[in-house]
C-alpha cells in the first residue's frame, strides 16, 4: 500500500487504495464522449490508470485501439479486448510514441510532487508529435465542498466524506461507496493545483495546454512543448 492511502470493503484493494470489486461496478460516465471528440478516429490511445477498463471498454466500442496500463494486475485481469501492461505509471517507458496519451481520475494531483513529475514524463515521453495527452483535474470546488454526496441513476451513493489538510498543500480525501449490498472506501492524498499550478506543473514535463475541453475546465488537451521535442521522430503505434 503507497503511504497515506488505504481501501476497505470486499475483494482486493490495490496499492493506492482502490477496491477491484468496487471498480468493476461503477458505471461508465461522460469520458467516452470527451475523449471521442478531442481525438482523431481511430485513434491508439495509451490509457494510463486504466483500472478494470471501465473507460477502456467504451472507446473499443467507439473504435479506438486501446493499451490499458494499470499497477494492479487484479485491475488488469477484467480489461477485454485491450493490450494489457502492468506497471507504475511513474516507470513506463515502453519505446513507442501514441497519438494519443490519456492520464484521467485525477491522477495529476497526486500528493507526491516528485510522483507526479515522473508520471507528467511518461505521458510526454509516449506521446507522438502531432499526438495529444488528455489530462483529467479535479474540479474547483472538489475540496471546498465537503462533506457531499450524489446517488447514482444505477443506485448507489458515492460520498466525499472529508479533504483534510496534513501540510504541505496535501490534503486526505476520504470517499465512501455505498450499495445496497456492499461498502468500500478509499483514502488518499490529493494536491490541489489552480490553473496555473497545473499548467506550469505540464510546462515542467515538456507539455503546453492547448485548450480546455470542457466548460468546468476539468478535461484538457495538451501537446508536446516544440522546444522540448526537436528531431522527435513522428511515427507512433498504431
Amino acid at each position: 500500500m503507497r503511504d497515506g492511502y488505504n481501501g476497505t470493503g470486499p475483494g482486493a484493494i490495490t496499492p493506492d487504495g482502490c477496491a477491484v470489486e468496487l471498480y468493476s461496478r461503477l458505471p461508465v460516465g461522460d469520458e467516452p464522449e470527451i475523449i471521442a471528440a478531442a481525438v482523431p478516429a481511430g485513434a491508439h490511445i495509451l490509457e494510463l490508470g486504466s483500472g478494470v477498463g471501465r473507460v477502456t471498454h467504451a472507446l473499443l466500442d467507439r473504435g479506438f485501439t486501446v493499451t490499458a496500463v494499470d499497477e494492479s494486475a487484479e485491475m488488469l485481469e477484467r480489461v477485454r479486448g485491450a493490450r494489457t501492461i502492468c506497471s507504475p505509471i511513474e516507470d513506463l517507458d515502453l519505446g513507442e510514441t501514441f497519438d494519443v496519451v490519456m492520464l484521467a481520475s485525477f491522477l495529476v494531483h497526486n500528493g507526491d510532487v516528485e510522483l507526479r513529475r515522473r508520471m507528467l514524463r511518461a505521458c510526454a515521453r509516449h506521446v507522438a508529435w502531432g499526438g495529444c495527452v488528455l489530462i483529467q483535474r479535479e474540479g474547483a470546488d472538489y475540496h471546498s465542498n465537503v462533506p457531499r454526496e450524489r446517488v447514482d441513476p444505477s443506485g448507489f451513493t458515492i460520498r466525499i466524506v472529508s479533504a483534510e489538510p496534513i501540510g504541505d498543500g496535501v490534503h486526505s480525501v476520504r470517499a465512501e461507496y455505498d450499495f445496497p449490498d456492499a461498502t468500500w472506501t478509499q483514502t488518499f492524498r490529493s494536491r490541489p493545483l489552480t490553473e496555473e499550478e497545473f499548467e506550469e506543473a505540464l510546462a515542467e514535463a515538456g507539455l503546453n495546454v492547448e485548450c480546455y475541453l470542457t466548460e468546468d475546465r476539468m478535461w484538457v488537451r495538451a501537446v508536446p512543448a516544440t522546444e522540448q521535442r526537436g528531431g522527435r521522430g513522428t511515427t507512433g503505434r498504431r
